[in-house]
This record gives structure tokens, C-alpha cells and sequence, in this order.
């Protein structure tokens, strides 16, 4: 009697056990983790190419977590928003699969150098072959001119020629990565040294806005320029305070959620669409391009 009752105990454990055993190996199933690029951004989703499929498809929600592992051994973590995720940047996406294949994502992580790609991709830093030429003839109409303007010249012209390979490398990748077909656009001027609105302009975006809201999969891209008056460093911020103006118009007044709203882009004084030579130059070079963007490649499923 004593010897079938351990016999029961004993089949009671292995099969529990081996219970324990599946239940963990199912976990294991549903908790999923790839490393790879992301490819594309549409709304609450975006693409990812890892090293075994071409096409992820990553499912984004206000509760996934992004961060980025900082200091010497990665312990302490720097949260960011949605918003940067852009093409471009390499990613390691935990998460849970549904019935359809989906990551439904509950982290993203990225590293410092990852983002500092991505960032430079997204903000249009890349010296174009035409601004590089916009600024030498900005040093020989300005020879004339006192030795400390000719010196900050010279400082602007190195600062633009910082890295221009690697930028020029970097934005081939971004423009290999992605097919993006432009949906709508619209332009938003400013006055000098400012970042307000006009009432026209943002009647503009409104319209934009009611153009982006019945689509499915658009991403609305926003980068801001600047004259030449100021120095590069004040450009540079000034470009990026009307690109953020703007971002906040269109999700506070044009009902845009932020996860359909990429990292917004500071050009500075790049790309100039006039002459900074003459005032009306000066106006239209103080803008915020804004583009109304669909993906393809996601269109096409």
C-alpha cells in the first residue's frame, strides 16, 4: 500500500513537472525579442529588418517603453517618446506576437550612437553639394567684409563640412531604406527671430490636418529653417523652436496624434529656397516645410 502511494506521488511530481516545463516553454513562445533596423514608421506601427526577415511588423501603443541603456555597465535608463522612432534607427524590440505574426511591442531600445545617426538622418544635416557651394560664394561676396565676419564664415563653413562624408553616407542609407509617396504639404513663414504662427498659416495646417485624419499609415514629417542672420548655433535652435511650434498646432489644434509625427527636423540655414541677399530672400528662407507622408510599401498590403 505505502509503496503505490509513492508510486502516485512520484507521477504526481514528474507530471507536474513537466507541466511547469510546458507552461515555461510556452512563455517563452509569446515573449519575443529581435534585433534589427527599422525600415519604416506609419502611425502605431513600423517595420523592422533583422537578420533573419526583411519585415517585421511592430505593433506601438502609449504603454511601450523607450529607452536607452546609459552609463558604463547600461543600468540606468533615459526614456523617450514615440516619436523617436524613426527609419534609420537600429533597435532591439521586446514584446509578444498575436495571431496575425505582429510584435506587439512593450520596450524598444537603442543606443547613443544609434540615435545620433538617426537624429542626423531625421534633422537634414546633410551638407548638400549645393549648400557647400551656397557658402563659398557667400565667402567671396563677403571678402570685402571686416576680419571678424570673414572668421565666422570660416567657422560656419568648417562647421557644415563636420563629418560629411559619414552624414552623406548615412542619409544614402535613409533614402535606400524607405519609399515615402508625398500626400499633401504646407509651408509656414515667420518673421525674424520669431516662432509664432500667423493665422493664415495656421489655417494651413488645419487643412493638412483634415487631409492626414481619414488615412491609414501616413507619418507627417516637419523641418524648420532659418536665414542667415544670427550666428550657425542660434539658426540651429531657431529652426527647431518652429518645428516644434508647428508639431504642437497640429496635435493640440489639428487633432494629429503624436505617434504619427516624426522627430522633429532643425536645418538651420541648409537648403536656403532664396537669396539670404535680399529681404524678401530672408522671409521665405524662415520656414517650417511640413509633408503630409505615406508609406508604399505599407499601402500596398
Amino acid at each position: 500500500m505505502t509503496s503505490n502511494i509513492n508510486g502516485l506521488r512520484g507521477l504526481a511530481f514528474i507530471g507536474l513537472s513537466l507541466l511547469c516545463s510546458l507552461t515555461m516553454a510556452a512563455q517563452t513562445d509569446r515573449n519575443t525579442k529581435i534585433k534589427g533596423l527599422i525600415t519604416g514608421r506609419s502611425g502605431e506601427t513600423m517595420t523592422v529588418k533583422t537578420a533573419d526577415s526583411p519585415k517585421v511588423v511592430v505593433v506601438l501603443s502609449d504603454d511601450t517603453k523607450i529607452e536607452r541603456p546609459k552609463g558604463a555597465f547600461g543600468l540606468r535608463k533615459e526614456h523617450y517618446t514615440l516619436t523617436s522612432l524613426v527609419p534609420g534607427l537600429a533597435v532591439e524590440v521586446e514584446g509578444t506576437k498575436d495571431s496575425k505574426g505582429e510584435l506587439m511591442a512593450t520596450k524598444v531600445k537603442f543606443s547613443k550612437a544609434s540615435l545620433q545617426t538617426a537624429d542626423a538622418i531625421q534633422a537634414g544635416l546633410t551638407p548638400t553639394k549645393e549648400a557647400v557651394a551656397a557658402n563659398k560664394q557667400g565667402v567671396a561676396a563677403n571678402k570685402e567684409a571686416t576680419e571678424t565676419n570673414q572668421q565666422a564664415i570660416q567657422e560656419n563653413a568648417q562647421e557644415i563640412g563636420v563629418n560629411q562624408q559619414d552624414i552623406a553616407d548615412t542619409n544614402k542609407r535613409f533614402n535606400d531604406l524607405s519609399d515615402y509617396q508625398v500626400k499633401a504639404g504646407a509651408e509656414v513663414y515667420f518673421t525674424p527671430s520669431s516662432d509664432k504662427i500667423s493665422d493664415q498659416d495656421k489655417a494651413a495646417l488645419t487643412q493638412l490636418a483634415a487631409v492626414a485624419k481619414p488615412l491609414s499609415g501616413y507619418i507627417v514629417q516637419v523641418k524648420g529653417y532659418a536665414d542667415s542672420t544670427g550666428n550657425a548655433a542660434m539658426n540651429q535652435q531657431l529652426s527647431l523652436d518652429r518645428s516644434e511650434a508647428v508639431i504642437a498646432y497640429l496635435e493640440q489644434s489639428g487633432g494629429i496624434p503624436v505617434l504619427h509625427i516624426v522627430a522633429p527636423g532643425a536645418m538651420g540655414t541648409s537648403n536656403p529656397a532664396a537669396s539670404n541677399e535680399t529681404a524678401q530672400g530672408r522671409a521665405e528662407n524662415r520656414r517650417v516645410d511640413v509633408k503630409l507622408l505615406l508609406n508604399k510599401g505599407m499601402n500596398e498590403q
